[in-house]
């Protein structure tokens, strides 16, 4: 296999952690969690950050390092450009519940948390913002949006 396929597979696995994880997280979220369900989603945000800085370290090497189209393919491209700022936008809305599930997975597993509905609105606003991502990555494929 060439570094571009392990790259391209890379950065295709770390999108379908990043989204499995963000889902997962959706999904077991409630009003009330115990601090031990807060853990395991604190947990699944650490896959998910995990799969976050893999995706960006693969992506920024298949843009600048030579590998597939050139650079200028996607720096010439305004959707890209769109697409990168969507991420990175996800990137920061996920600063939030992140550091609420590291600060309350601790102590007693059985007490009851309330959880703010500001995480229930981050949450689906970063997933939302996701799912914008595979239009625009559609569309660059298609050539649409270079100015080159």
């Amino acid at each position: 296999m060439t570094p571009e396929i392990i790259l391209r597979y890379l950065h295709f696995i770390s999108i379908f952690a990043i989204v499995g994880s963000l889902v997962s997280e959706h999904l077991l979220l409630k009003k009330e969690l115990t601090r031990k369900e807060i853990k395991r989603l604190a947990t699944i945000d650490g896959v998910y950050g995990m799969a976050a800085l893999t995706l960006l370290a693969v992506g920024l090497t298949l843009w600048l390092g030579g590998y597939g189209k050139p650079s200028e393919y996607y720096t010439l491209n305004f959707i890209f450009h769109i697409k990168i700022s969507l991420f990175a936008s996800i990137g920061f809305l996920s600063i939030y519940p992140t550091v609420f599930f590291i600060k309350n997975r601790k102590g007693n597993p059985e007490e009851v948390i309330q959880i703010p509905k500001t995480i229930f609105m981050l949450l689906r606003l970063e997933l939302l913002l996701l799912f914008i991502i595979p239009l625009l990555a559609g569309l660059m494929a298609k050539g649409i949006g270079y100015f080159g």
